[in-house]
């Protein structure tokens, strides 16, 4: 009769103090982020510390005290802690980070794989797990196309200006 009785106990007992502890935070759902996109978290107070459990996989800024930016860095699972300025937990926050298939186009040669982004043409996307040669002629055209745009937002961008050495006819 005892051994019958063991299980209901513990399991009332368990239940009861689940029920008497206090919990600082609601369990929240997943936060899906979207890899090289960002998403918003509000939290419902001030957050004076953000501890991220694996900043490969995201990362956090934040905007005011409650409101914090998350980037999804790399394809993966983390998790970010906000705490108040008492180290008081507010959220505890797991995070998913996933590739955001919507108009993305995979080209498979053998068992290379090469990622477009076709919205609305097709053009090469850098994404990990790619062919490496691909990946790096990608990452290369970017990071070109990159310096250009800030060369020109700085004003050192080639124009066609008549200025000194602008190339105008003289």
């Amino acid at each position: 009769m005892l051994k019958k009785a063991l299980p209901i106990v513990a399991a009332t007992l368990a239940a009861a103090l689940a029920l008497a502890a206090p919990q600082a935070y609601a369990q929240q759902p997943d936060l899906i982020v979207k890899f090289d996109q960002s998403q918003l978290l509000r939290l419902p107070r001030p957050a004076a510390e953000i501890i991220i459990g694996n900043p490969a996989v995201a990362d956090v800024a934040i905007q005011t005290g409650n409101l914090l930016v998350i980037t999804g860095k790399s394809f993966g699972i983390t998790n970010i802690i906000a705490l108040d300025a008492e180290r008081q937990v507010i959220q505890d926050q797991r995070v998913m980070v996933r590739r955001d298939e919507v108009n993305v186009v995979h080209v498979y040669k053998s068992a290379n794989r090469l990622t477009y982004n076709c919205a609305p043409q097709c053009n090469p996307s850098l994404m990990p797990g790619d062919d490496i040669t691909f990946f790096n002629q990608t990452k290369q055209l970017s990071d070109a196309k990159i310096t250009f745009s800030e060369k020109a937002a700085d004003g050192g961008g080639s124009g066609g200006g008549g200025g000194p050495g602008g190339g105008g006819n003289n």
